[in-house]
């Protein structure tokens, strides 16, 4: 596995349970997501990968966490994107002020991408032609949509071996998440591992082959992503969605 969590327990302020025995596995090329109403504690458990728990008051108390067989259980988040660990932070966070080719160079701060920076920058404007077409302009002029393409881009500058994403649908258009979700398996198919947060059950459907559904802090169940979401129960139970998605929802893989 590239990613292995094990009854790992979180807690805020010392007191606060937001995590208690969660385990999940992102294998090498794989597409998870994790899944679950507000409050579950999805983005809690990729602040624990990522380790920027603490910059929100939180620490791991007990499990482990291990990322290509090594413990990253003490590892701060620039030697974890050095390692290969991308993430794309919800709500996006591009810095607005800077066009968007020096927002990419900025995601290449690692040295392996730092040498074959024009090259990766090729790669990703081919990928997302936008990019292209947008790179002397301020980042903050861009829509929603090519907001989130570019933070998607430069996390992929560091030539990550996993992409974490939280939330990237949020706040966007169903054609939009749809662009998303074909962008997201054009990444995997080059090789990129992908662990997606997601409340919006059809980016799931379309980006992931296998979910975890988190309720309070648990792990209540895991399956297929497509067997997962027809289950009208748990649709129904844990994410507020009576309504069966359907196979024609999704991308074609």
């Amino acid at each position: 596995m590239l990613l292995e969590v094990e009854d790992v327990r979180v807690t805020y302020g010392g007191s606060v349970l937001a995590l208690d025995g969660v385990s999940f596995s992102v294998p090498e090329g794989g597409t998870v997501a994790l899944l679950g109403a507000n409050g579950a504690g999805k983005s809690t458990a990729l602040r624990a990968v990522t380790g920027l728990l603490r910059f929100h008051g939180g620490q791991v108390t007990a499990g482990s966490i291990r990322f290509a067989g090594r413990s990253i259980m003490r590892t701060d988040a620039a030697a974890l994107v050095a390692a290969g660990i991308g993430q794309v932070l919800e709500g996006r966070r591009v810095f607005a002020d800077l066009t968007v080719a020096e927002n990419l160079r900025v995601g290449a701060f690692p040295g392996r991408a730092r040498r074959r920076e024009r090259e990766i920058r090729e790669e990703l404007t081919e990928l997302f032609p936008v990019l292209a077409e947008r790179s002397d302009q301020p980042a903050g002029l861009l829509s929603g949509g090519q907001q989130q393409v570019l933070a998607i881009a430069r996390a992929l500058m560091s030539q990550p071996r996993l992409l974490l994403l939280d939330e990237p649908s949020l706040g966007l258009a169903p054609r939009v998440v749809a662009e998303i979700a074909q962008a997201l398996h054009a990444i995997n198919e080059r090789g990129c591992a992908l662990l997606l947060v997601e409340q919006s059950t059809a980016l799931a459907l379309r980006a992931t082959e296998h979910a975890y559904l988190l309720e309070t802090g648990r792990v209540r169940a895991q399956a297929p992503t497509a067997e997962l979401l027809a289950d009208e129960r748990v649709r129904a139970s844990y994410l507020g969605a009576p309504a069966v998605l359907s196979r024609a929802e999704a991308v074609p893989r």
